[in-house]
């Protein structure tokens, strides 16, 4: 699997999330509204979900393992990185 596409939509409200991002897989998938979040240790990512019945949160869409998961985070982080250092 390779990430072929990183777009990154800055948020401009005030708040934790700061960016949207979509990636396109092998240049055939699309996963769009991957938030950036910026938490108490820092930023990192939540993936596409809906909210259930029983108020809970639940991924719509996400990696199978945790090094998955790894790669595609610092990805965005590295794009958000530098479209941020770019505004400045």
């Amino acid at each position: 699997m390779q990430i072929t596409d990183i777009r990154i939509r800055r948020v401009d409200k005030e708040g934790k999330m700061k960016a949207v991002a979509s990636i396109t897989i092998d240049e055939e998938f699309v996963v769009h509204d991957i938030k950036v979040i910026d938490g108490d240790k820092g930023l990192f990512i939540a993936m596409p979900s809906r909210k259930a019945a029983d108020g809970e949160y639940r991924d719509i869409a996400h990696p199978i393992n945790s090094d998955t998961r790894n790669k595609i985070q610092q990805m965005i982080l590295d794009r958000y990185e530098q479209e941020a250092s770019a505004e400045e």
